[in-house]
């Protein structure tokens, strides 16, 4: 992870969208960073949100790719994961 980056926000969001989709980064933070990663049901919880939020596949793609770039992590892989767990955390290694 890069030390200190920004989240690709969109700046006619409501700030209840903010809070969704950056929770939702978090939590992709959180499987890459935390030992134990992240509960599946808060990650698809607000994934969930997020969808709400960004609702078009190619918005999707374009903030997935800005959240890449700025911290090394994968919003995408990350929901792959989470849709093939067979526990409760969803845990990524990075690389």
């Amino acid at each position: 992870m890069k030390d200190s980056y920004q989240y690709p926000l969109e700046t006619d969001w409501s700030t209840e969208d903010m809070i969704a989709v950056t929770n939702l980064y978090h939590c992709v933070e959180e499987a890459y960073e935390s030992a134990n990663g992240v509960s599946k049901n808060e990650l698809d919880g607000w994934y969930k949100q997020f969808k709400e939020v960004v609702p078009t596949k190619a918005q999707e793609k374009q903030l997935d790719k800005s959240f890449q770039k700025a911290s090394g992590y994968s919003i995408y892989r990350t929901m792959q994961a989470s849709q093939k767990a067979t526990s409760k955390r969803v845990k990524m290694s990075e690389g």
